[in-house]
């Protein structure tokens, strides 16, 4: 957002607040611009949409700084969370299972949350219910990594399972 400061300022009157050495209140702009002066400061246009636009006495420079600093601050704390896909298909093996599972639990280790797919290739589609069942499977071995999120949904030919991380 672009500000407006001291003589971009087209209103004739002005909210001033927080400043502690002038009384927060409505003024004309010209006593606006001269208290900044008088501060070797900014008057700078905090919310122009109010009637009268509120305005602040304050180093600009110093100020666009701050916000640039908060907004990165802000966006480091933000998590990104990726989700991984696994999938297999109703008839896969146990060992085939262990190694899909020791991936899952790699992922979800690192904070991702897996999506888990049983694929139905032309006529295994007849075999849902043992893709169910082996998604609750996977959803029980794993269940010290990571909960449930979203239980078994068939969606055309295949049928998937979200899983999320456990805080630890």
């Amino acid at each position: 957002m672009v500000h407006r400061i001291n003589g971009n300022i087209d209103s004739q009157t002005v909210r001033l607040v927080g400043d502690s050495s002038i009384e927060n209140g409505v003024y004309s702009i010209q006593e606006a611009l001269q208290f900044s002066r008088e501060k070797e400061l900014d008057l700078v246009e905090i919310n122009p949409k109010l009637d009268p636009p509120v305005c602040k006495i304050l180093d600009y420079k110093k100020f666009l700084y701050e916000q640039k600093k908060r907004k990165k601050q802000f966006k480091a704390k933000q998590i990104k969370v990726n989700t991984k896909e696994i999938r297999f298909g109703p008839q896969i093996g146990d060992h085939d299972g262990k190694v899909k599972i020791k991936s899952a639990e790699k992922f979800l280790m690192r904070g991702d949350k897996v999506k888990v797919f049983v694929f139905f290739k032309g006529r295994s589609i007849v075999y849902k219910d043992q893709g169910k069942i082996k998604l609750l499977k996977f959803a029980e071995e794993i269940e010290e990594y990571g909960k449930v999120e979203q239980m078994p949904v068939m969606e055309g030919k295949r049928m998937y399972m979200i899983l999320a991380p456990k805080k630890f």
